[in-house]
């Protein structure tokens, strides 16, 4: 089985793109990744790429192709939608194919167009990714779903909800330096308490912002890095996918997601890593509940004991296991189809020593990229490891 490297990387900023298609968002966030990795498109022999609506926000399917003739590549290209988990599942798809020798270059990447559509649109288009008939025709969306999460969890474990400020509080402070960050302001924990409801518990600031982004990576064969004396410090050694019920009332537990325990013990038995083992990791936060369950389900805490990581810098820069270094969805940007794959590029800087957080990281070497779709009936996880040596 082939090691898979990271050779390139390329993200737009992330936020409101007024006038901007889809495509041209791509071919910037694409032809930035093949420049990092000093690759030709000719050299790209697949196209795996993530998108969720592309048909609503821009009525626009078959995407994957018109992409690729975006970015310049003439090479089969396959689309792959999982929700907010879309972006994830390509990296995931890319990684197999590569390691089974069906590839020796990729440039997987995502895309999400979705500010045009307003508030009300994309929050209706966010909504088919729950179950239409028992959720969608209910009235159900997702701050309504990720509420009932925090309910359930804190009702569960008799926990307090103004735990959840810390959360944003801290991506934020993260998001504060990242120039591609959707928000690039700090705030405070009476902002967060203060903020008026959206679905309670949660408040405004306990929600990620609607955002248009793109980003992409190269992944590429061992033997291909070596041959084109690539740049590529970073390998993804492990990748796992679970699956759980679509609605809600299906689940056994509200505040447990198996889908992502179940991706995570895939990947880290790959790796051949433990949870303590991991020296940072970009998590799904669309809502700070989702952090909460997305650290516990990744085995950095007991259940229950995420909820107060944050308060009690756990998961802060200068704690034990950071969190979201990039600002996460929650600061960052959620530009759906691209997230998953932007969280490997943040990942690879990070343990490169290239990113602006990187001053947080005392010579990291592993870092854990958590994907999740929907209330997590989809989730994708990804071990990335520094494993050659980079400069100082």
């Amino acid at each position: 089985m082939a090691n898979v490297r990271i050779a390139g990387t390329g993200m737009t900023a992330f936020g409101e793109h007024a006038g901007r298609t889809g495509r041209d968002l791509f071919a910037e966030a694409g032809i930035d990744a093949l420049e990092d990795a000093q690759l030709d498109p000719d050299d790209i022999e697949e196209l795996y790429y993530g998108n969720f609506m592309g048909e609503l926000a821009e009525h626009q399917g078959h995407q994957a192709p018109l992409f690729a003739e975006a970015v310049g590549i003439d090479a089969p290209a396959t689309r792959f939608e999982a929700a907010c988990a879309s972006g994830g599942t390509a990296v995931r798809a890319a990684v197999q194919a590569v390691r089974n020798g069906e590839a020796d270059a990729v440039l997987v990447g995502g895309t999400e167009r979705m500010t045009d559509m307003g508030t009300a649109g994309a929050t209706d288009g966010l909504s088919i990714a729950a179950d239409d008939l028992y959720e969608i025709k209910a009235g159900m969306t997702f701050p309504g779903a990720y509420a009932l999460m925090a309910s359930a969890y804190l009702d569960a474990y008799d926990a307090d909800a103004d735990d959840l400020a810390h959360i944003a509080v801290k991506n934020h402070d993260n998001a504060v330096v990242n120039e591609k960050a959707h928000f690039q302001s700090a705030i405070t924990v009476e902002d967060a308490l203060e903020a008026p409801r959206v679905a309670s518990p949660l408040g405004l600031y306990d929600a990620c912002p609607i955002s248009d982004g793109a980003a992409a990576v190269v992944l590429t064969s061992e033997s291909f890095a070596a041959d084109h004396d690539l740049d590529a410090p970073v390998t993804v050694t492990g990748t796992g996918q679970g699956t759980d019920n679509l609605a809600l009332q299906d689940r056994e537990s509200l505040y447990r997601t198996p889908a992502a325990e179940t991706a995570a013990e895939t990947a880290y038995a790959e790796a051949g890593i433990t949870a303590e083992d991991v020296d940072c990791a970009e998590v799904h936060d669309c809502f700070t509940i989702a952090e909460v369950l997305a650290t516990e389900s990744l085995g950095f805490f007991e259940p229950g004991e995420g909820l107060t990581a944050a308060k009690d810098g756990k998961t802060t820069r200068d704690g034990s296991i950071p969190v979201n270094l990039s600002g996460g969805l929650k600061a960052k940007g959620h530009p759906v189809g691209a997230t998953g794959v932007a969280q490997i590029a943040e990942l690879t800087k990070l343990l490169a020593g290239t990113h602006a957080r990187s001053d947080a990281l005392d010579d990291p070497s592993v870092g854990i990229a958590h994907n999740a779709g929907g209330t997590v009936a989809t989730a994708t996880v990804h071990v990335l490891e520094r494993t050659t040596e980079v400069d100082a």
